[in-house]
């Protein structure tokens, strides 16, 4: 059967090399289900796979997208709990800007009812991410003081809006005020601005421990690392737990450990999908808690754009140069956000 799909054919630094072209797609194999998909997320492995920068490197020619969310189509053989019809999420390396994915029944799950398709694939990255850090690593407290760097972006806003779930006191930080105006609206308590005016990351640290008065925060979610991560180690509590998820910054920090001794501190790596693979029954166990949580329209993904597939080069752009609210996703067969 023939589908519409966004192939990279060669490694580019340029998004835009991408084009959308026809593919033939197999009936599904045993254990596989065929779906039609409605909404992929973009997400920045995205960019780096096509690009040549991503640590996984797929055969060429391939699409990107790796969460994704549809109806099931075909159903192969030997396949028992999914019949066509089914709305579902599907987690994949790659393959997700397509009209049609085949995939084996282990990456699919039932769509959360209270979900739209652009939300369902918005999900599951995002919020496992936060809820191993939250939950599993920083062990949040309702009542703590929670502070979120890069809360304008995806991994950030799933903080935030898990950290208010957890009933924590959530303090957001971005760099751009209508941005957090946008978080403020998903239920950020406090929301700071830290760009300072010679670019780098910072001016919080006062503005934090006078929203508590002078203790700084509980726990700190840091994806963003750099000089966001050298001031959260002046305004964090003792006793607190600073969550590494990454470093978009661009500058791996240094610890000082000085700072963590006198303040009993203790600084985390997150690495949500390898806990999951080191420890494959909490891996299940965290999975369901945040799809029982989606169900229960206890979370709720926040999309700020979609582009129709012909349009994908367009919707990583918009990562690209950091115009991205929460996530954005590619849009199939006629959906609409």
């Amino acid at each position: 059967m023939l589908a519409r799909s966004i192939l990279c054919e060669a490694l580019s630094e340029d998004i835009g090399s991408v084009r959308l072209a026809e593919v033939e797609v197999p009936d599904p194999g045993p254990g596989e289900v065929r779906i039609r998909l409605r909404a992929c997320a973009v997400n920045f492995p995205d960019l780096l796979m096509i690009q040549g920068k991503y640590q996984f490197k797929p055969p060429l020619p391939f699409a990107p997208g790796s969460e994704a969310a549809g109806d099931v189509e075909a159903v192969g053989a030997e396949v028992s709990g999914l019949r066509e019809g089914d709305a579902v999420v599907v987690a994949m390396r790659y393959g997700g800007f397509s009209e049609l994915v085949n995939a084996p029944t282990e990456a699919v799950r039932p769509k959360p009812p209270p979900m739209s398709y652009a939300k369902a694939a918005s999900y599951q990255t995002a919020y496992l991410t936060a809820y191993v850090a939250l939950v599993c690593r920083g062990e949040l407290q309702a009542g703590e003081t929670l502070l979120v760097h890069g809360a304008t972006g995806g991994v950030g806003m799933a903080a935030v809006d898990l950290g208010k779930h957890l009933g924590a006191n959530v303090i957001a930080t971005g760099g751009r005020d209508d941005k957090l105006a946008a978080v403020k609206t998903r239920g950020a308590d406090h929301v700071l601005n830290y760009s300072l005016a010679d670019g780098r990351l910072g001016g919080f640290r006062d503005a934090v421990k006078a929203l508590t008065d002078g203790r700084g925060a509980d726990v700190i979610y840091d994806p963003v690392g750099g000089d966001a991560f050298d001031e959260s180690m002046r305004c964090i509590n003792w006793g607190g737990r600073l969550l590494s998820i990454g470093f978009t910054s661009g500058r791996w920090p240094q610890a000082p450990v000085n700072l963590i001794l006198i303040k009993g501190i203790s600084v985390l790596g997150v690495r949500a999908g390898e806990y999951g693979r080191r420890h494959p029954e909490k891996g299940k166990a965290n999975n369901a808690a945040i799809y029982q949580m989606a169900a229960n329209g206890d979370i709720d993904p926040y999309v700020c754009k979609g582009f129709p597939l012909e349009r994908a080069a367009d919707a990583m752009r918009l990562l690209e140069n950091r115009e991205v609210i929460g996530k954005t996703v590619v849009t199939m067969n006629g959906y609409a956000v």
